[in-house]
């Protein structure tokens, strides 16, 4: 769900940033009042560098190119500032709101908030459990799970195996999913064996870092693979695994096809990573929130339940793709990591032999 990119993010980000000094809104288009507008509300900046590298461009672009009026901030990890925000966007006129949540909470509150007030809700990338979103658009996170745990057996073979899993943030449905899915594939294996699993706060890379040296400790270093939740919770273990001579030798999972993460790949270090074409996400909500604002029927590819809300939400749900050495090429021909970028130093040979030409 979230890291990467670093030279290209930090232009980004400092953009971004000053853009909201300048009261990050990002008007465009030549949709008038009476058309209303769109609010989008990004969680934070620390989790991933993904927001401003590429879904508020990619957004940017949809709505440009339909013309309507639209303002996209970022939360910037403050559940407050979150609210914030959304107070501000239905004030200056908007009437659908496109929100990722930093967590469930905080997000339902702003959903029914925005509902009282007739305003519609998207929920992006993550469901807010317990709100009243009138639609949801992700990639089928159960999937993203499942990938991860086929990308995981991949690896190992039908070996025995000890498997530590290092799982996304408590607060963040996804992570749920993303655990669930795995543990759906993993769970079959009757050669594997499940010795340690804990969830990562906040998606902290630090914290990921500490919590699997604790694991690493307390299995005397008999840990034969690592499910990992995303690339920078999957750095964190290699870090660890460097620190006791296993990189390499133990495969970890990771998520989001990050600059760092593909690195790792190309070093061996890394197992694979689920790639999610970001583009394809960002367009998607785009093509919804555009409907919603111009009082259409948007189209949804099926219902996501909400088992706290009692409800299932109309949903649009992509499909996220298994990343690993062989087809690294994938991610660079599709724009989402630059080649310069990836295959410099001493990447350039290891690229070449990964068919990145």
């Amino acid at each position: 769900m979230r890291k990467g990119i670093l030279g290209f993010a930090a232009v980004s980000v400092a953009a971004a940033l000053s853009l909201t000094a300048c009261g990050g809104d990002d008007d465009g288009g030549s949709g008038g009042d009476k058309q209303g507008k769109i609010g989008v509300i990004l969680p934070d900046t620390a989790s991933s560098d993904r927001y401003e590298s590429f879904d508020r461009p990619y957004l940017e672009q949809a709505f440009k190119a339909a013309g309507v009026q639209y303002d996209i901030q970022n939360a910037e990890g403050s559940t407050q500032r979150f609210q914030t925000i959304a107070d501000q966007m239905i004030t200056n006129g908007a009437t659908v709101l496109v929100l990722d949540g930093i967590d469930s909470n905080s997000a339902a509150a702003v959903q029914r908030k925005a509902q009282a007030g007739g305003v519609k809700t998207i929920d992006y990338d993550r469901l807010a459990l317990g709100g009243v979103s009138d639609y949801y658009v992700s990639f089928d996170n159960a999937k993203v799970g499942e990938e991860l745990g086929k990308g995981l057996q991949k690896c190992l073979g039908d070996k025995n195996a000890n498997i530590a899993y290092l799982n996304g943030a408590p607060t963040d449905n996804n992570a749920t999913l993303f655990a669930q899915g795995a543990h759906s594939v993993l769970d079959k294996v009757t050669t594997y064996k499940k010795v340690a699993e804990q969830a990562v706060p906040e998606w902290d890379n630090q914290r990921a870092a500490t919590i699997f040296e604790q694991m690493w400790t307390q299995q005397g270093g008999k840990i034969d693979g690592v499910l990992a939740a995303n690339d920078g919770v999957g750095n964190s273990a290699i870090s660890i695994l460097k620190k006791n001579g296993a990189a390499g030798k133990v495969p970890v999972t990771g998520q989001d096809a990050t600059l760092q993460g593909l690195q790792n790949i190309l070093d061996g270090n890394q197992c694979m990573t689920v790639y999610k074409p970001i583009k394809q996400e960002a367009d998607a909500a785009a093509k919804l929130a555009i409907a919603v604002l111009k009082g259409e029927k948007p189209e949804t590819t099926g219902t996501v339940n909400d088992p706290e809300g009692k409800r299932d939400v109309p949903s649009v749900l992509l499909a996220p793709i298994g990343v690993f050495k062989e087809n690294v090429k994938q991610v660079v021909d599709d724009g989402f990591v630059k080649k310069d970028d990836l295959c410099k130093g001493d990447y350039a040979a290891k690229c070449k032999a990964a068919g990145i030409e």
